[in-house]
C-alpha cells in the first residue's frame, strides 16, 4: 500500500488535481475549486490510502488542506456520511450532501424569503426571552429525574444539503443512539424511524414529547440560520439515506421547527414518500401567509399533544 502524508493535501495544486482521484474503500475523492468531492464507488482507483477507519488521520488531512468544504454523495451509507460529518466538524469544514438542483425552492424568491428570515430571527428572539423560564425549569427537572446530558445533538440535513447539529432536550436514556437500529429493526423500509412504544424514551421525555417541549432548543438553530420556524421536517441521516433519488431535491430546503406535515399528520403519517410529497407540495405553494397560518395552527396542536410520539 502506498503511504500518504497528510501534509500533501496542504501543498496540492488544486487546478492540477482537478481531474485526479484518490481511492478509499467506499468512495473516491476529487479536488475541485477548493472543494473535496466524495463519490461513492464499488471499485475505487488511484492512489491507495490508509483505511477510513482511522478518523484522526482524515481529520489531520482536512485541517491541513486548502479545502473550504466537503460534498459527499447522498447515496453513501448512513455510517459513511456520519463518519465524514464527525470528521469535518472536528476539522471545522462544512459538509454538504450532493443533491439534484432544486430551482423552485422558496429561497429563490429573494425578496419574500428575506422577509421570512427577518420574521424568523425576530420571533425566535422573542420566544427565547419568553420561554427561557420554561427551558430552565426543564433543565432542572432533567437533572433531578434523568441525570446526564441535557441536550441531544444529532446530525440533520439542512438548506442546500448542508449537515448541521439539531438541538433538542434529551428525551431518551443516555447513549440511546447506539441502540437505534436494534429498536427500529421491525420498522417498514418505507417508514420513518419513529415508535410510540420506543423503550428508550424516559417518563419525563414522553411528557416533553407530548407537548413538543423537547424541541424548544431548536430556537437556537433558527437564530444560527440552520432552521426556520416553519418548513419541512429536518431529516435525520437514517431517514435521509432512504429518500428516493427523484425526491432528493426536497433535501435542499431549509427545514423548520413546525410545518405542514407536523400540523396535519405528525406521527399519524410515517411513510417517507408520503411525507416527502407533502413537503414538496408545501414548497411549491409556499407563501408568507401560509407560514403564518401554520404557526397559528401549531399552537392548539401542541397544547393538545396532537400526534405525539
Amino acid at each position: 500500500m502506498t503511504t500518504f502524508n497528510p501534509t500533501i493535501l496542504k501543498t496540492l495544486d488544486t487546478h492540477t488535481w482537478q481531474r485526479s482521484t484518490v481511492g478509499f474503500p467506499e468512495c473516491v475523492l476529487k479536488w475541485r475549486r477548493k472543494q473535496l468531492i466524495v463519490h461513492r464507488t464499488r471499485s475505487p482507483q488511484g492512489t491507495s490510502l490508509p483505511p477510513l477507519a482511522d478518523q484522526e488521520w482524515l481529520i489531520a488531512c482536512l485541517k491541513r488542506s486548502p479545502i473550504r468544504l466537503v460534498r459527499v454523495d447522498a447515496s453513501l451509507s448512513e455510517a459513511g456520511i456520519k463518519f465524514w460529518a464527525d470528521a469535518c466538524e472536528k476539522a471545522e469544514k462544512p459538509l454538504y450532501l450532493r443533491l439534484p438542483t432544486a430551482a423552485k425552492l422558496p429561497q429563490k424568491r429573494r425578496g419574500l424569503w428575506w422577509c421570512k428570515r427577518v420574521f424568523d430571527w425576530s420571533l425566535a428572539t422573542l420566544m427565547l426571552v419568553v420561554l427561557s423560564p420554561v427551558m430552565l425549569a426543564i433543565v432542572l427537572a432533567m437533572q433531578i429525574v434523568t441525570p446526564g446530558p441535557v441536550l441531544f445533538r444529532q446530525w440533520r440535513v439542512g438548506q442546500r444539503g448542508k449537515l448541521f447539529r439539531v438541538l433538542k432536550f434529551r428525551t431518551m436514556t443516555v447513549d440511546a443512539e447506539k441502540n437505534h437500529h436494534t429498536v427500529m429493526a421491525n420498522q417498514s423500509q418505507s417508514s420513518l424511524h419513529k415508535r410510540e412504544d420506543d423503550p428508550r424514551i424516559t417518563p419525563l421525555g414522553k411528557w416533553l414529547r407530548k407537548y413538543s417541549l423537547d424541541e424548544l432548543p431548536q430556537i437556537f438553530n433558527v437564530l444560527r440560520g440552520e432552521m426556520s420556524l416553519v418548513g419541512p421536517r429536518p431529516w435525520a441521516l437514517y431517514d435521509a439515506v432512504r429518500v428516493r433519488p427523484e425526491m432528493q431535491e426536497r433535501l435542499n430546503a431549509l427545514p423548520g421547527i413546525t410545518g405542514a406535515w407536523q400540523v396535519e399528520a405528525r406521527s399519524t403519517l410515517l411513510d417517507i414518500d408520503m411525507v416527502n410529497d407533502r413537503d414538496l407540495q408545501y414548497l411549491r405553494d409556499w407563501s408568507l401567509s401560509g407560514d403564518f397560518k401554520i404557526l397559528l395552527r401549531t399552537v392548539p396542536k401542541v397544547l393538545s399533544g396532537f400526534g405525539a410520539c
